[in-house]
C-alpha cells in the first residue's frame, strides 16, 4: 500500500497496465484517440479488463464532449482527463462525470494566471493534473523558486485536488510531498523494450519510497 495517491499515465501496453496495478496505483490512465502515442478505445477496454483494484481514466486532448461521452459509456471509464485548453462550456456537457483537468505549467506562466485557472474550473473539476514535468520543471527547480517556491504550490494544494507531476529523485520524493501535500502524484508509463518485456527499476525506486512499511 502506498503513503499517497499515485495516477500512472500515458499506459498503452498491458506489461505497464499490470505492474501499476499491481503497485497499487489509484488511477490507470489511457491515452486515447488515434495517432502517435494514443490507443484506441478497444485496447484501453481489453487492458482495463486485465487489471483489477485501480480506477481507469480515459486521457483526452482535443476531443469532443461528445466524443469524451461516447467513449466513457464504451470503456466504462471511471474518470476523464480533459486538456488544458478544455473550456467551461466543454465541461459543463460532461456534467456527471468524474473530470480530471490537465493544467501544463510552461514559461511565462505566473502565479496570478495559475491561481486563475483553478478558480475558473474548480466548479467543474474533481480535481486537477498539474502538469509541471511537461514544461520542463524538476523539484530542484521548485526549491530555487522557478517557476514558484514550494510554499506557493502547497498553498494550491490546500485549496484544490492536486494530482502534481514533478520530476523528483526517489530519495527526495518524501521531503517534496511534506513540503508540497499534493492530493496525489503523477508518473507516466512508457514503450516496452520488446513486447511483454521492460525494465521498472527506476519506477521501482519512486514506488518504494512512497509503500508504506508494515
Amino acid at each position: 500500500m502506498l503513503k499517497i495517491k499515485v495516477k500512472a499515465g500515458s499506459i498503452t501496453n498491458l506489461t505497464d497496465a499490470r505492474y501499476f496495478a499491481a503497485r497499487e496505483v489509484e488511477w490507470l490512465g489511457f491515452p486515447l484517440g488515434t495517432g502517435e502515442g494514443l490507443i484506441e478505445p478497444i485496447k484501453a477496454k481489453a487492458m482495463a479488463e486485465w487489471v483489477d483494484g485501480v480506477k481507469i481514466v480515459g486521457e483526452f486532448g482535443f476531443s469532443t464532449p461528445e466524443e469524451i461521452r461516447s467513449v466513457q459509456e464504451y470503456v466504462n471509464l471511471d474518470a476523464v482527463q480533459v486538456g488544458m485548453f478544455a473550456s467551461r462550456e466543454d465541461l459543463a456537457k460532461l456534467k456527471g462525470l468524474n473530470i480530471i483537468k490537465e493544467i501544463v505549467v510552461d514559461k511565462g506562466f505566473s502565479k496570478t494566471e495559475l491561481e486563475d485557472h483553478f478558480g475558473a474550473y474548480a466548479d467543474r473539476c474533481s480535481s486537477f493534473l498539474l502538469n509541471m514535468s511537461a514544461g520542463g520543471y524538476s523539484w530542484k527547480d521548485l526549491q530555487n523558486g522557478n517557476p514558484f517556491p514550494p510554499a506557493f504550490l502547497k498553498s494550491i494544494c490546500k485549496k484544490h485536488r492536486i494530482i502534481l507531476n514533478l520530476d523528483c529523485p526517489a530519495g527526495e520524493t518524501i521531503k517534496m510531498i511534506s513540503e508540497t501535500e499534493p492530493y496525489a502524484l503523477a508518473f507516466s508509463g512508457s514503450g516496452e523494450e520488446k513486447t511483454g518485456f521492460k525494465s521498472f527499476d527506476k519506477m521501482d525506486e519512486l514506488l518504494d519510497c512512497l509503500e508504506i512499511e508494515d
